[in-house]
C-alpha cells in the first residue's frame, strides 16, 4: 500500500493541498528512521534538493556516505519527482537559557529587605536598583 505523501506526490493538485518541501520534509523521519531523525533535521528544500540539518562534521560525513540509500528510502516514500539530491549541513550550536546570576550572600545574621518581596521578577529589580544605588 502507497503511503499517503507519496498518493499526495502523484496527484495533479497536489502544490493546493500541500508544498513538496513539507511533503520531502515529512518523508525525512520515515526515510531514515527514528534514531537518525534524532539526531538531524529536514529544514528545506531547494529546488530537488533537500537540506538537512546536522550535530557536527563527523555526522556530515557519515551521512554523506550514506545519500544514496537515504534517497531511495525517500522515493520509496514519496516518489523520486520531488527530491532528486540531500545537502548536510552543521547547525550552529546551540546556547543553553542564560540564568539569572546569584548575587552575593546577604551578610550574615542580617536579613535581606528583597526577600519579603514576594514576586520574583520585583524582587529582582528591587537588588538590581540597590546594587546601582550603591556602587
Amino acid at each position: 500500500m502507497d503511503q499517503a505523501g507519496r498518493i499526495i506526490a502523484g496527484m495533479k493538485g497536489a502544490a493546493a493541498v500541500t508544498s513538496p518541501e513539507r511533503i520531502a520534509c515529512g518523508a525525512w523521519k520515515r526515510a531514515v528512521g527514528k534514531r537518525l531523525a534524532a539526531k538531524t533535521k529536514a529544514l528545506k528544500l531547494v529546488r530537488a534538493r533537500l537540506v538537512v540539518e546536522v550535530e557536527d562534521e563527523i555526522w556530515q560525513e557519515s551521512l554523506w556516505k550514506l545519500r544514496f540509500q537515504i534517497l531511495r528510502n525517500i522515493e520509496k516514500e514519496i516518489g523520486s519527482e520531488i527530491v532528486a539530491d540531500l545537502t548536510f549541513v552543521v547547525a550552529p550550536p546551540r546556547r543553553e537559557p542564560q540564568r539569572e546570576a546569584a548575587g552575593p550572600p546577604p551578610a550574615l545574621g542580617v536579613p535581606d529587605e528583597a526577600d519579603g518581596i514576594a514576586d520574583p521578577g520585583l524582587r529582582r529589580v528591587y537588588r538590581n536598583s540597590r546594587r546601582r544605588l550603591s556602587a
